[in-house]
C-alpha cells in the first residue's frame, strides 16, 4: 500500500487551503507552483497517485478539476505512541517536540476528537478494562494529561512496577486506587507520589 508522504500531505494541504481561501480548485500549473514541484508532470504523478489512494477526486476535462474527498477532508493524523504495558513510560511528546512526526499515525475524521488537542493513541494489551468495553488489541485515543478527575479512565506509569496500566483513577486517604473493569481482577493500591497520569481514554477502536 503506497503510503501518504510528506511531499503529498503537502499538496493535499495545499489544495484544502487554496479551495477554503478562494472558493475554487487549483490548477495542476498552481499545485506546481504552490508546492514548489520541478514540472506539470512530477504534479500529475502525485495527483494520480493520491487519486489511486482515494483522497482526491479529479474531473479531467475540467481545468480545475480537482476535489478532495471525505478521506482528507476534516481529517487529522493521531500518532501512535505504544502498547499500554509493561516497559516503560508512553513517550508522549513535550510541548517543544508535540508536532514531531512520528514513525507511525492513525487518521481520525476532527469532529470526532471535539476540537481538541495533544491527542495520540495506543494499542491495549490485556483485558484488565473488558467491562468498560476496552478489550485486548483495541487502540485507545488519548488526551495527554498529567492530571485526571475520579472515576476517569487514564494511562498512568507505576514508578515502583516500572509499568504502564490503563485503569480507572479513584483518590482515597492517602493513596491511589486503580481500579480494572474487569471483575476477576483486583484494583492495585499504590502510594501517590509513585503514580504519574500520562493521558486520559476518550475514545476506543476496535477492529472487529
Amino acid at each position: 500500500m503506497e503510503e501518504l508522504t510528506p511531499k503529498r500531505k503537502q499538496i493535499l494541504d495545499f489544495i484544502a487551503t487554496f479551495i477554503r481561501e478562494r472558493g475554487y480548485s487549483p490548477s495542476v500549473r498552481d499545485v506546481v507552483n504552490g508546492c514548489g514541484l520541478s514540472s506539470s508532470s512530477v504534479a500529475q504523478f502525485h495527483l494520480n497517485v493520491l487519486e489511486r489512494q482515494g483522497f482526491i477526486r479529479r474531473t479531467r476535462e475540467v481545468s480545475r478539476g480537482i476535489a478532495l474527498t471525505e478521506k482528507y477532508a476534516n481529517a487529522a493524523l493521531i500518532p501512535m505512541l505504544g502498547t499500554v504495558s509493561a516497559g516503560q513510560p508512553i513517550p508522549v511528546p513535550s510541548e517543544d517536540t508535540w508536532s514531531t512526526v512520528p514513525e507511525e499515525t492513525i487518521r481520525l475524521p476532527e469532529y470526532l476528537l471535539n476540537h481538541l488537542d495533544k491527542i495520540y493513541a495506543l494499542r491495549v494489551k490485556g483485558t484488565s478494562m473488558i467491562d468498560c468495553m476496552i478489550d485486548d488489541g483495541d487502540i485507545v485515543i488519548m488526551q495527554a494529561s498529567n492530571t485526571a478527575e475520579d472515576g476517569e479512565t487514564v494511562a498512568v506509569w507505576l514508578k515502583d512496577r516500572q509499568e504502564v496500566t490503563l485503569k480507572r483513577l479513584y483518590r482515597e486517604p492517602g493513596r491511589i486506587r486503580l481500579q480494572p473493569a474487569n471483575r476477576s481482577m483486583t484494583p492495585i493500591y499504590i502510594d501517590p507520589e509513585k503514580v504519574i497520569v500520562q493521558g486520559k481514554v476518550i475514545g476506543v477502536i476496535r477492529k472487529l
